[in-house]
């Protein structure tokens, strides 16, 4: 294919697929881009043309630094080739390279999932799940960040599912990676993605995918009642933290898995505080009882079409709470707590952290005052413990985190945004030696925090 198609000059083929073929090309404005067109006529697959329409819908409402830019699109050219779609060229490794040194080091495994789960958020937030998810799909970009390419399978939360329609949803997908549901045909979950995203860490830890290459509509469907052989099996090295991470992420019902993509790259990011049960200490697989009773469970199971992507994220908002390590206000204290129970009332899958701040002084940034900043740093770890005790929550759901290095605000929003906090709950200060560090901080986080912000005041006692 040479010549021009829209606006964009064709440079030469850059790469063929089974179901679209991508050509260099030169938009408009001089720069390098991709043209991609689907692979239609006699002998092409029925959802060649299905999933060319569905990325060339998702790709334009999509934005941000995790997804290629949409340059154009068109339906028709001169040649009478049909519809084709420019976007940015990626420069960068794919997750499919990474993933041929693996086994990888922990350390590395946790840094690209929680680049990877960064990405996911950042889709699912725009109402879309990849339901495509493959380490060929996956683009570690020369920034260091995480891009995801190929939407032909995608679900958008407020557009017609055209693959679903070709008659062949249930089993669309790789079928090395693809979630129990998905094989039922139940597609638009965003934990189906997380499912995907736990195969992935699962090959980058251990040099294979968890169910191996399938090759069988048998083997397709052992997912939906078998477990995978524990990492910890297939890899010794893997510590107990990061098995516990990937098998929640690989937990046949979607609802026993991380509910978010933001819930994921926190445990990711946060190894210590990931709470280790069973699954992380597993050393053998599930036997055939499980496997059968998991048969009769999913027989009663209603296989309801899923909310849509915006709406999951709402069930499993991330409470930040600021808490004041510095003044054991009582009455503060359990009104926030009351403020938390109400909040988490009604959403089925929350996750609270508790935060403190150290504040920098001399004596802990020199060398020698290093041994107390750890010792204040411990102690304030313990207040956070102490102070959401009372909640009686379950331990699982509770993060804790002490901030060090800068000004409050400054340092609570900027958590806000990494963590990916929903809402942020902190106290209004009365008198506190600490006021003078902390008094506009409410204020201040109000004014810059990325999410909602509810400042928890105790009423005064009036005088008579």
């Amino acid at each position: 294919m040479s010549g021009r198609v829209g606006d964009f000059r064709i440079l030469g083929p850059f790469r063929s697929g089974s179901m679209a073929e991508l050509f260099e090309a030169e938009a408009p404005s001089g720069e390098h881009c991709l043209v991609k067109r689907p692979k239609l006529g006699f002998g092409s697959h029925p959802a060649c043309y299905a999933g060319f329409e569905t990325e060339q819908m998702v790709l334009g409402r999509l934005a941000g630094p995790h997804v290629p830019r949409c340059l154009g699109q068109g339906e028709e050219t001169a040649d009478g080739r049909g519809p084709w779609l420019a976007i940015e060229r990626i420069e960068g490794q794919s997750f499919e390279a990474i993933a041929a040194a693996a086994p990888l080091p922990a350390a590395e495994v946790a840094r690209l999932g929680v680049l990877l789960a960064d990405a996911l958020h950042a889709l699912h937030r725009q109402n879309v799940v990849h339901q495509d998810l493959t380490p060929a799909h996956i683009l570690l970009t020369v920034q260091g960040r995480v891009v995801l390419i190929d939407f032909g399978l995608a679900c958008h939360g407020d557009l017609p599912d055209l693959a679903a329609t070709e008659g062949g949803a249930a089993t669309l997908g790789s079928p090395a990676i693809i979630a129990p549901e998905q094989v039922l045909g139940v597609r638009g979950d965003p934990r189906s993605d997380l499912f995907a995203a736990g195969a992935i860490l699962y090959r980058l830890a251990t040099g294979r995918y968890p169910f191996g290459s399938v090759a069988s509509r048998w083997g397709l469907h052992r997912r939906r009642w078998f477990d995978p052989p524990p990492p910890r099996l297939e890899n010794p090295e893997i510590p107990e933290w990061l098995q516990e991470i990937i098998l929640h992420c690989l937990a046949v019902r979607p609802e026993r898995r991380y509910a978010s993509a933001a819930q994921l790259a926190y445990d990711l990011a946060h190894p210590d505080q990931v709470v280790v049960g069973e699954r992380g200490r597993r050393l053998r697989r599930g036997g055939l009882r499980l496997a059968v009773k998991r048969w009769w469970s999913e027989r009663q199971l209603d296989l309801a079409e899923p909310a849509r992507p915006v709406r999951q994220l709402e069930r499993a908002p991330h409470l930040l709470v600021a808490v004041d390590t510095d003044d054991q206000n009582g009455a503060l204290a359990e009104a926030m707590r009351h403020t938390l129970r109400r909040l988490i009332a009604h959403d089925p899958h929350w996750r609270i952290t508790c935060v403190g701040v150290l504040e920098p002084s001399i004596m802990t940034e020199q060398d020698e005052g290093a041994s107390i900043g750890h010792s204040l740093h411990t102690a304030k770890l313990a207040i956070l413990h102490q102070w959401a005790h009372p909640l009686a929550l379950p331990r699982e759901r509770l993060r804790f985190h002490v901030l060090t290095g800068g000004e409050a605000a400054a340092q609570l929003v900027d958590y806000a945004r990494a963590a990916h906090a929903d809402h942020i709950v902190m106290g209004a200060r009365g008198s506190s030696v600490m006021r003078r560090y902390l008094g506009s901080v409410s204020a201040r986080v109000v004014a810059e925090a990325p999410c909602s912000v509810t400042v928890v005041r105790v009423p005064q006692a009036q005088d008579g």
